[in-house]
């Protein structure tokens, strides 16, 4: 038996709020659950308002993170915190923080996933979206963990004020951290990942970078590749970078022209010709730059949607849905961001809770049997079910 719900909190927050909403999910559960998921916006008494939850719950395993916008079966929201749960008989929880992951993404990684038992087959991740690095943190875990455990979540975010984020475990609030929550048990996981920006031109190659640092395409200075290619916009970096990011070939993966690992731009060297996305761009690689509209995107949104649930199979019950999207997307989409929760329900029947945060990055595999990885720009659906 899969249970869940979520919960939707469109107030200020404070310890009796937080207290209250824990009591709701409780009432809509039947029960305390065996695991709950806190995602807010970066407001004022955010200690206050996880410290209410997690003694409403009982003490029970709470995971989470603060938000660019907040996702939950109620809808989109913003300036919010939605609170979703799970009981179950036949699912275990591990929960597990690292802190200071700004020193080094790899060993954070490693020092994560050294935290769980070998009873895992299932990993969430939220991490510091500003300070870490999400694709070594990924690395550092596949370097520990003995088989491929899929790995899925976002990168906390600030309300694109990109100043600093907070991330949750208990009642415990970090900032530079990564926490993450462990699936063990009978259950069934189906993921999905699309983007909907389309590769221009001809490929180009990484001549030079150094980590999330872009300095060189074809030989040339990156900022010059891209002042070209936007012409007047140019002026506008990096800020209308996230209507064209980088699309990254990276076969080691199984990603390729089909489906590129997008990277948005997150600030410009002016002086250097460099600049700097939000995920690794391994140097020697091959890159395209891209393009999508509101239309693509959206409909990207329901392919992600309708490959999760054909990910989790026919025959399997559907019992709740993550939903983990970009910023960038709803920077993009504008009034039109709602249709995305929209566009999953399409997909994912009304009764199965919905619940996640617009990232600054988002981890989910881009395919079955494939490493999980760091996207940008990226719609990605991981679904919990159970055969009936």
């Amino acid at each position: 038996m899969i249970k869940a719900a979520t919960i939707q909190l469109q107030d200020s927050f404070s310890s009796k709020r937080g207290h209250r909403v824990g009591e709701a999910l409780i009432a809509r559960l039947g029960r305390a659950p065996d695991a709950c998921w806190l995602f807010c916006a970066p407001d004022k008494d955010l200690a206050a308002l996880v410290q209410g939850v997690y003694e409403a719950i009982g003490r029970r395993p709470l995971i989470g993170c603060t938000t660019d916008g907040e996702i939950s079966s109620d809808g989109f929201s913003t300036g919010s915190a939605v609170l979703g749960g799970i009981v179950s008989d036949q699912i275990g929880f591990e929960l597990a923080a690292v802190q200071n992951i700004g020193r080094s993404g790899e060993q954070a990684g490693r020092n994560l996933a050294g935290a769980f038992s070998d009873a895992i087959n299932y990993v969430q991740l939220f991490s510091d979206g500003i300070t870490g690095d999400g694709s070594a943190i990924l690395r550092g875990m596949a370097a520990v963990f003995d088989r491929d455990i899929p790995v899925s979540g976002g990168t906390s975010g600030d309300a694109g004020k990109f100043q600093q984020t907070w991330q949750f475990l208990g009642d415990q609030v970090f900032t530079d951290a990564a926490v993450a929550i462990g699936f063990s048990g009978e259950f069934r996981l189906g993921t999905g990942v699309m983007s909907g920006w389309t590769p221009i031109g001809l490929p180009k190659k990484v001549t030079r970078a150094e980590g999330n640092i872009l300095y060189e395409l074809n030989g040339e200075s990156a900022l010059n590749v891209y002042e070209r290619f936007l012409g007047r916009h140019a002026k506008n970096l990096p800020a209308v970078g996230v209507e064209y990011p980088l699309g990254l070939i990276d076969p080691t993966n199984g990603i390729d022209d089909d489906q590129l690992l997008l990277r948005a731009t997150m600030s410009v060297d002016r002086q250097a010709g460099a600049i700097r996305f939000a995920g690794e761009i391994p140097e020697g690689s091959m890159v395209y730059l891209t393009c999508g509209d509101r239309s693509a995107i959206l409909k990207a949104t329901e392919t992600a949607a309708r490959l999760a649930i054909e990910d989790l199979g026919i025959e399997t019950q559907p019992a709740f849905g993550f939903f983990y999207s970009c910023m960038a997307r709803k920077a993009l989409l504008g009034i039109r961001t709602r249709e995305e929760i929209e566009r999953v329900r399409a997909h994912i029947a009304q009764e199965v809770p919905v619940l996640g945060f617009y990232t600054y990055g988002e981890y989910c595999r881009p395919g079955p049997k494939r490493p999980s990885v760091l996207h940008n720009e990226t719609a990605t659906l991981s679904v919990i079910g159970f055969d009936p």
